[in-house]
């Protein structure tokens, strides 16, 4: 076991996460179209949100690691049949390529062994899937009592239940989505011919989750392998790959300062890694690097929170603070909110941690940050508090 104790071992370690993230260079898995395919194929998922208070969370953790990514360019890989929509630890854009990874939760949704809704009404469900073999895709919205003549089971709610019931077992897929408006077919309908539909054994998914997660992230924890997935079998399969893979020396344990234990690649901290750059990244609340707040808090430091959840007097930061990443640390938090209407992004609140750089360079960065993240909200300006003028 290696302890890390200085604090040159915790920048290199700090470093190789970063650089598994796609954090470190201007353009890693290359422009636009295709770069936003790499991205989602390399990262394994890309969370869908619907909060609005800035541009969408899939959205942002693309445009923080594609150079020419557009909003569209989703909507064109999960036309063409690249990209797939499901559940990952929430609803998530994935890579077609791992479709068969997600059969085992759909199996188990399907036949009880785990419940999406509660006595979800197969009776309509049976309908749903009967109305869209013949009539072809259906909206979520077009499934509304209002525009459809019904015999009384046509509510929306119970509707729309059913629909997602029939999505999370598998049966329907989203084919399209014109923005938070689903439209369902047939998974026989719109799942591509190449497509790999075996059912995987526990050990080949914990064998998957286990390469992309230390492809992803580069340090791993028992806990983040298997994040959000509670499943005691698939657990200890985890479990018995990084055993194995220790005994055979392809892995290296780590201990933490805080007594967490992660896993790296054998010799990985040693490996020369990209420079880090003057660039400051305003990351989203979701993207992969953060969402996983233990470990962000265990190899940064950064005890960070999504105050949206919560009720306002209890927030500290602020309704939707985002993460500041600036020369490998996670320096601050800043709460935005874009208005639409009148094309400016106004900065609600700056919250700095203690870091390590002066404080004049750090607001050059932000600056210039800013004013590309107001770029891609399509505003054309900025509103700052008075309190923050000597800051911008």
């Amino acid at each position: 076991m290696i302890k890390i104790k200085t604090s040159k071992d915790q920048s290199r370690l700090k470093r190789l996460a970063l650089n598994a993230q796609g954090l470190l260079q201007s353009q890693p898995f290359g422009r636009g179209l295709t770069g936003t395919y790499q991205a989602i194929s390399y990262l394994g998922y890309i969370q869908i949100d619907s909060i609005s208070v800035v541009e969408r969370a899939h959205h942002h953790v693309i445009k923080t690691r594609v150079p020419g990514f557009k909003k569209d360019m989703l909507q064109d890989l999960l036309i063409k049949g690249d990209i797939f929509e499901y559940w990952s630890h929430a609803a998530a854009f994935l890579p077609i390529t791992d479709f068969r990874y997600s059969l085992p939760y759909k199996h188990a949704i399907k036949n009880g062994q785990v419940h999406w809704f509660k006595d979800p009404d197969k009776k309509l469900m049976a309908e749903l899937l009967e109305r869209i073999r013949i009539d072809g895709p259906l909206r979520s919205r077009d499934a509304d009592g209002r525009s459809i003549k019904s015999s009384g089971w046509w509510d929306w709610k119970p509707t729309k239940k059913a629909l997602e019931q029939l999505y999370m077992q598998g049966d329907l897929m989203v084919c399209d989505r014109e923005g938070f408006q689903k439209t369902y077919d047939l998974t026989e309908r719109v799942l591509p011919d190449h497509v790999n539909t075996s059912i995987p054994t526990t050990n080949e998914l914990a064998e998957h989750l286990f390469a992309q997660q230390l492809r992803c992230h580069g340090a791993v924890s028992l806990k983040g392998l298997t994040y959000q997935r509670r499943n005691h079998v698939l657990r200890q399969a985890m479990k018995n790959i990084v055993d194995q893979r220790l005994a055979e020396g392809l892995l290296d344990e780590l201990k933490l300062n805080d007594g967490q234990i992660y896993f790296i690649e054998q010799g990985a901290l040693d490996r020369r890694m990209p420079r880090l750059n003057n660039r400051l990244l305003i990351l989203s609340p979701f993207d992969n690097c953060v969402i996983q707040r233990e470990r962000l808090k265990s190899l940064f430091a950064f005890d960070y929170q999504v105050e949206c959840y919560l009720p306002q007097p209890k927030r500290k930061y602020g309704y939707f603070s985002l993460p500041l990443l600036y020369r490998g640390e996670f320096i601050g938090r800043i709460d935005c909110k874009t208005h639409r209407k009148d094309q400016q992004l106004e900065v609600k609140s700056l919250h700095f941690e203690s870091h390590p750089f002066e404080q004049e360079e750090v607001n050059q960065a932000l600056n210039k940050a800013l004013n590309l993240f107001c770029k891609f909200q399509g505003c054309v300006g900025i509103l700052v508090p008075p309190k923050y003028d000597t800051l911008f």
